[in-house]
Formats: C-alpha cells, structure tokens, sequence
C-alpha cells in the first residue's frame, strides 16, 4: 500500500474542484481498507472513502486526513437458476462497465441505469437510479467494513433504509462503513412496460417494440449522451439536484397556477416534480452563475466552466435553489456529497 501526500482532490473529482488530500491511497482488497482505515486511526487521522469521483464535491482546503480510494474489484456469480442470477460485486468495479457486463448476459434490472459514472461502492451510497430502475430494485447485501467495530459486516435491505437518492450511508451511518461489496439480483425475463416516460418516447419514436436489455442499455445511454455532458470533456457532476418531492396539496396547488408541470405520483401522498423544470422555468436555463453554467440541454447539470473554487459552486447553488424558491415555494436539494 502506497501512501501519498498531497494530492489534488480536483484530479479525482468529475467537478475538478478541491484542494490537497494530506494523504491519500488505493485500497485494492478488502484488507488493505482496513489496514488503512485502522492506521489513520491510530494516528488519529480523519479517513474518507471515494470512489469515481463523479457524485462527490471538495472543498478548496482540501481534506486533512486520509483520503482511501476503493479501487476493489470482483464479479462473481453466485447463484443461478431459470429466472434469475445473483451476483457479488467488488466496490471499486466501474459501474457502467458491470451494467455492459450483465446486459451481454442477457439480464435484466440495472440496463436503464446505463452510462452512469461512478463506481459499484457509490451505488447504495445515493441508491442510484435512472429511467424507472434504482438499486434498490435489485439490491440484496453489501459487505463493508465497520469502521466503529473494526469487523467487517453484511447489511441487508433492511439495514440499508433505501429512498429516493438516498440512504442510511447518507445519513445516520455516514463514515460508519466502508463498502467492500455489492451483492444484486437480476431478471433472465425480459424487459416489459411500462417503460419510464422519455425511454418510453425514444422506443416508440424509434419504432422499437422487441425489448431486450441491450436494446435498453442502447436507448439510454443514447438519451443520456444528447441530455448529459461527458465530464471528461466538461467537468460537472451528472444532476447535481435531486428532483423534488412534494406533498399532495402542494402538487395540487402548483397545477393551477402550471397546469402543465410535469410530475410522478410516488404514492398516495407525494409527487415528484422534475427539478430541472422547476429550474428552467426559473429562467436559469444555460446561464453562467460564478464561472458554473446551468447546461443548456439539461438544467439539473452544473458544469465547472471556469470556476476558481467551491466558493464559486456554493454561490451558484444558491442563486438557483433561491431562485426555484421564490417562484415555486420548493426548495431543491444538492444530490453529490461533499468532502471537506
């Protein structure tokens, strides 16, 4: 295990913002993230775990501990019978790589959470999610290391409190656990409609009425490509708000004066309302705020066109989550989270 010093955190952020990690490492296996986390321990050092970098913001100073880098891979099928494969995932695998992997599989479940950056370990972390799948749908236990016990732990569904871009690693057991695996559930069954309502629209517009995972994977990741900027070419960090969620009486009460706000029924007394037509309607629609431009084609993405740091981030936040509040009485919310 090699340990660095001072590395920029703006090199293993899709943002690319962020100052120096005081130190930094790549955890390989699930043992050297505990001899790593249990060093910095015993040094009295703070410890955060990254993954890809894509759904995660760091501040101009940097981070004054160490930064563990879980680069653990796997994939191993561990169950298999006539409807279904069961398989464990490393937490340093590429998410989108695993989705190629299990769509050439021919299985279904995580073919519409294509094109997704980030890594396996990120997955629970927000419950990912796209075009009508989450993990949740297809989760069974993730194996972490418990950072306040020293062990290493199985979690099930249950323990994992899943919502919407949300979970208990968010929350409550925010730096209790390192992820060191993934374990899914995917469908030999094919793919059956209802679809999301924009996969719906290209498959019809396209004429498509054979569903296969594949042909799934390819719609997305063709939606996804015209709606969301590649962050390697424009440093942003896929839909930096989460989409709002709303009560019954405040959807009710908004229709009338925006009879055609779009919105999800989540169940008998919520809505979800796209933040990014909340946002667009607020006029901030391909504007720069502070070198941070609100993308042109898809108003959930902030892009870093020439921000000099956080700083720079936090006040274009706030003029657009400001800005969605004085119109619509709907406050938004940041979905990356912060190191720092």
């Amino acid at each position: 295990m090699n340990v660095q010093t001072n590395i920029a955190l703006s090199d293993y952020t899709t943002m690319r913002l962020g100052g120096p990690a005081r130190f930094f490492a790549e955890a390989t296996t699930p043992d050297e993230l505990a001899a790593l986390y249990q060093n910095a321990k015993r040094l009295d050092q703070k410890v955060f775990i990254i993954g890809g970098g894509s759904n995660l913001i760091a501040h101009d100073e940097g981070f004054d501990g160490l930064v563990i880098h879980n680069k653990i891979k796997g994939f191993e099928i561990i169950a298999n019978d006539d409807n279904a494969t069961i398989v464990k995932l490393g937490a340093g695998e590429e998410w989108d790589s695993v989705v190629q992997r299990t769509v050439d599989m021919n299985l279904s479940g995580i073919a519409a959470m294509s094109a997704i950056p980030g890594t396996v370990g990120a997955a629970p972390v927000q419950n990912v999610g796209a075009y009508g799948q989450e993990i949740a749908d297809v989760f069974i236990s993730l194996e972490a290391y418990d950072t306040h016990n020293d062990a290493f732990v199985t979690l099930d569904w249950d323990s994992c409190h899943f919502s919407y871009r949300d979970s208990i690693f968010r929350s409550e057991a925010k730096g209790h656990y390192g992820i060191t695996s993934v374990t899914i559930k995917l469908s030999k069954a094919a793919p059956a409609p209802p679809f999301y309502a924009a996969l719906q629209k290209y498959l019809d517009l396209h004429n498509i009425t054979d569903y296969t995972p594949q042909i799934i994977r390819e719609a997305v990741t063709a939606i996804r490509a015209s709606k969301l900027p590649d962050p390697k070419v424009l440093p942003n960090s896929g839909s930096f708000f989460k989409n709002a969620v709303v009560e019954n009486w405040v959807y009710n009460d908004l229709k009338t004066t925006y009879p055609d706000m779009p919105a999800f029924q989540m169940d008998e007394t919520h809505y979800k309302i796209p933040s990014g037509w909340l946002i667009e309607q607020a006029d901030f629609k391909g504007q720069t705020l502070h070198g941070i431009k609100v993308h042109s084609d898809n108003a959930l993405v902030l892009i870093n066109e020439s921000a000099t740091g956080y700083q720079d981030l936090a006040d274009a936040r706030q003029e657009v989550i400001s800005g969605v509040q004085d119109k619509f009485r709907i406050t938004i919310e940041q979905e990356p989270l912060e190191i720092g």
